[in-house]
């Protein structure tokens, strides 16, 4: 049985929040999110970890986490650079924005070696949602059968500004579709996106959404790859600045054609994060209200 691997996208460097929020501390002993991330997919069960990121970040990302977590993790950097595309692409000019989340994954190829946990630096995901995907990941399975832990809307958005979210579908504990919706808005104990700015769609509290927490099969790692220079092709001539290869879209198309199932996995965890510079206070409220609860010690590691 190959060992499940823990992979973290880290290469954003987090327009809306400004400055280097992956290793913003959240507690008093100089934690980041992602140290919780770690620490839990530590108790979980994970001993190996990919980090994705920039060489622009490099340096200081090694000497806040990376470096640390190697007496933890077997651990491995992939970088996503925006010079990094198939044969017969280039850059457009001006172009500096990430390809996005699918095209991290594709960068990794040569390092994940085994099923594989994905998900973002910068989000908190609680506990019992990384016990959950690993444990998903450590059962033997087709390589047809992935999973997405499901999140309630209600619970990760925040009240300073908008997020994106990939609001779901979900039929018998499968997911049938996921579309990415980049500007949702809190409306009390509900929410609503917008596609124009202009018109909003209502969206239920208990809505299933994705905070891309996955658990893929190692040869989906092909399709992450395969799937890059289509979507270059169709995408470049219509958005070349901001066009962004998703994530979701590679699970949606494997699902649309029959070629694999994604199991949600329903989690209740509230999601915490630092989308913006005003959502820092009440992570670090969050943390310290879960220290007390004894949910995590003092210090982690110790």
């Amino acid at each position: 049985m190959r060992e499940p691997v823990f992979v973290i996208m880290a290469a954003g460097m987090g327009s809306r929040f400004g400055g280097l929020k992956q290793i913003t501390p959240v507690d008093e002993q100089g934690h980041s999110i992602i140290d919780y991330s770690l620490y839990d997919a530590w108790k979980a069960g994970f001993r190996k970890v990919v980090f994705i990121i920039k060489h622009a970040i490099e340096e200081d990302f090694k000497a806040a986490v990376g470096s640390r977590m190697e007496r933890y993790f077997d651990v491995r950097y992939v970088f996503q650079e925006v010079d990094r595309l198939p044969e017969g692409f280039s850059v457009p000019e001006g172009r500096t924005k990430p390809w996005g989340t699918a095209h991290a994954i594709a960068c990794a190829e040569d390092v994940i070696d085994g099923p594989f946990a994905v998900l973002n630096a910068d989000d908190y995901y609680g506990s019992n949602a990384i016990k959950t995907i690993y444990d998903f990941l450590k059962e033997e399975r087709k390589p047809s059968e992935h999973a997405m832990v499901g999140y309630l809307v209600r619970n990760t958005v925040t009240e300073n500004g908008y997020v994106s979210r990939g609001v779901c579908t979900v039929e018998d504990g499968l997911l049938k579709t996921v579309t990415e919706r980049t500007h949702i808005e809190k409306r009390g104990d509900d929410a609503a996106y917008t596609e124009d700015g202009e018109h909003y769609v209502d969206l239920p509290g208990d809505t299933v959404v994705s905070m891309n927490l996955w658990g893929f099969q190692q040869e989906l790692l092909e399709q992450f790859v395969g799937g890059f220079p289509a979507f270059l092709e169709e995408n470049l001539p219509k958005n070349p600045l901001k066009c962004e290869y998703f994530l979701p879209s590679v699970a949606n198309a494997q699902i649309q054609k029959g070629l694999g199932t994604v199991r949600v996995l329903p989690t209740e965890d509230v999601w915490y994060g630092v989308t913006y510079s005003e959502d820092l206070q009440s992570v670090k409220n969050a943390i310290r209200a879960m220290k007390e609860q004894k949910l995590y010690p003092e210090e982690l590691w110790t």
